[in-house]
């Protein structure tokens, strides 16, 4: 008679003479027809994937939390499982289920981090305010006014206010945006924000002593250097710390607090715009403020622990999650689900090259391809928007409106308010309804707001009801703005368009653009609501012609049925089917669950 074997002597034995290796067939992250979206660990044995986690702790000098990445591992491949993991604590269990019916309970140096990101948002805002209230000064100061009618060489003057207005956005478009690559991956997240900080500090204060508009031009071009860095660094900084459940309500905050910078920017505008000749100096420079926290506090955040993983530094990685996350357990479930997704990765990308060959692999690799084209779309639909004309402008279009200086930087003042109060909404929305359907939605009602103020430019300026009705469809334009496409305008220059007598048609051009920007949306925007930034991959390799397929003769004819027919029976097939169980199974799970008591822990 055979000897009876423990079980855990049979896993033990299971395990030595597993292959590390998945044995799971992988769908192509290059041409996802089938829309499957895969857990990279499911259907691993679990021999197999314990036999893995032991090479990888190996292999990374992590022997020493080797029994807790197993126990990462096993949750990272079951997410809805693991009330019913032995393996687990009680307290272990509790941190889990807590990231659902307590999701925003989140240590302490993950908000300072969300915060710190803010503070660079807010920097992005006020930056590009301090010339709007600016623009009514500076001109008359270096030479070169474009008013009253009838000035010498108004046409060529107005054309380098603009230039001095656009002059952070030409340099963030062809430079700053462009140098935040090898920044990034020579010196990290952090390191790049610390080099955008200095770049936001010292050019600013550069901006409020110059003494020709060259400078200030020039000083405005260094500025740019520095937004474009910021802007493209942030929100990524942001969403690699973040957990992918309240993901896109803490990285709106970069949009939320851009809002707020905006409406500071106005509010220093308004409180300085009596002081004398130095008005524009100190509109110009007051925008340093924000700029000294940015720098200091970037120091006190924890550096990206992807960014850590992609260099090969998983320890520092998990020291980085440690300090973002509830619990060890989560850290390290998060860890080794990093790794395995950047394992899937390498099928689609040979090893990271030098930036142009990244460059080039942004259009060469079907996904990678497929986000570039969505991404594009949306920033793209930004600047199409209108909002950088209003943001820059809006003082210059109050007062073209028959308003007097006072009464434009109060209207302005009004607008940035609007901004900001109106983008507290999406922290909940975005990730209840997604940023597809916030787009959406918002795009049309932009279109009609900017086509009635342009409107109401016919009436005649004597009647009380012009100067009203054009800041009220403003207003509605900067609420309907704030919680669908955000203040974010960062990686394209300032529009130069002389408003003067052609509101009617900049208006009316900017509603045709809000519709066109709709339909490019609607067309080429996936959803990434709750999904992890590793699941996107797959997400982004369902070809561009089947999303545009299913959203034309799918979505679109559900959508009739359901809102415009009030069909509350009709169905809608969805576009991604999800193998395996997913984070978010375990949030559905958990959801659902009656609410019991917190469980007692010896």
């Amino acid at each position: 008679m055979d000897p009876v074997v423990p079980d855990h002597k049979k896993e033990e034995e299971e395990i030595e003479h597993a292959p590390p290796s998945s044995h799971r067939p992988s769908v192509s992250l290059s041409k996802n027809i089938s829309g499957l979206i895969p857990n990279p660990l499911d259907g691993i044995p679990r021999a197999t994937l314990l036999a893995n986690v032991d090479e990888f702790a190996r292999e990374h000098n992590m022997t020493d939390i080797q029994p807790l990445l197993r126990k990462g591992a096993l949750v990272a491949q079951d997410p809805a499982g693991f009330e019913t993991m032995d393996e687990l604590e009680p307290e272990e269990r509790t941190a889990l289920r807590e990231e659902v019916t307590r999701k925003w309970k989140q240590p302490w140096a993950l908000y300072f981090t969300v915060i710190t990101c803010s503070i660079g948002a807010a920097v992005q805002g006020w930056d590009q305010t301090g010339s709007n209230g600016a623009n009514l000064s500076f001109p008359q100061e270096f030479g070169i006014p474009d008013t009253p009618k009838g000035v010498p060489n108004a046409e060529r003057n107005s054309w380098l206010i603009g230039l001095v207005n656009a002059a952070p956005y030409i340099s963030s478009a062809f430079l700053g945006c462009w140098v935040s690559d090898p920044l990034n991956y020579f010196i990290g997240r952090r390191g790049t924000i610390f080099v955008s900080a200095i770049f936001c500090l010292f050019p600013v204060i550069g901006s409020g002593v110059s003494q020709n508009w060259q400078q200030l031009f020039i000083t405005r071009l260094l500025l740019g250097i520095g937004m474009g860095c910021k802007a493209s660094t942030v929100p990524i900084f942001a969403a690699e710390n973040v957990p992918a459940n309240i993901r896109g309500g803490l990285v709106m905050c970069w949009q939320m607090w851009t809002a707020f910078g905006i409406f500071l920017g106005f509010s220093a505008n308004l409180a300085v715009y009596q002081v004398g000749k130095i008005a524009w100096r100190l509109q110009f420079g007051s925008a340093f403020i924000p700029a000294v926290p940015l720098l200091i506090g970037i120091f006190f955040c924890p550096e990206s622990p992807r960014w850590y993983i992609k260099k090969g530094r998983y320890e520092k990685a998990y020291k980085s999650l440690r300090r973002l996350r509830n619990t060890p357990l989560q850290a390290a479930r998060d860890l080794y689900y990093i790794h395995a997704v950047l394992i899937e990765e390498s099928n689609i990308s040979a090893k990271t090259g030098n930036y142009f060959t990244r460059f080039t692999e942004l259009f060469t690799i079907p996904r990678v391809r497929r986000a570039t084209l969505a991404s594009w779309t949306v920033m793209i639909a930004q600047q199409m928007c209108g909002i950088n004309i209003i943001a820059f402008y809006s003082s210059t279009i109050f007062i073209n409106a028959g308003a007097s200086q006072r009464t434009a930087l109060l209207a302005s003042f009004g607008f940035g308010l609007v901004n900001f109060v109106f983008a507290w909404p999406a922290i909940w929305t975005i990730d209840t309804y997604g940023r597809r359907t916030l787009l959406l939605f918002t795009f049309p009602q932009m279109a009609w707001t900017l086509l009635a103020a342009g409107f109401c430019f016919y009436i005649p300026e004597g009647n009380p009801a012009h100067l009203g009705l054009i800041a009220m469809f403003v207003f509605l334009f900067a609420a309907f703005y704030s919680p669908g496409e955000g203040p974010v305008p960062y990686t394209y220059s300032a529009e130069v368009f002389p408003l003067s007598h052609r509101e009617v048609g900049a208006f009316g051009f900017y509603a045709g653009l809000n519709v066109t920007a709709f339909v490019l949306i609607f067309l080429f925007v996936p959803e990434t609501k709750q999904r992890t930034l590793e699941e996107l991959d797959y997400i982004f390799a369902v070809p561009t012609r089947t999303h545009m397929r299913y959203q034309l003769f799918v979505a679109l004819p559900w959508w009739f049925k359901r809102y415009i027919l009030m069909n509350k029976k009709a169905t809608k097939k969805p576009l991604y089917n999800f193998e395996g169980r997913h984070a978010e199974d375990a949030y559905e799970y958990v959801r659902k669950q009656p609410v019991a008591p917190a469980e007692k822990t010896e």
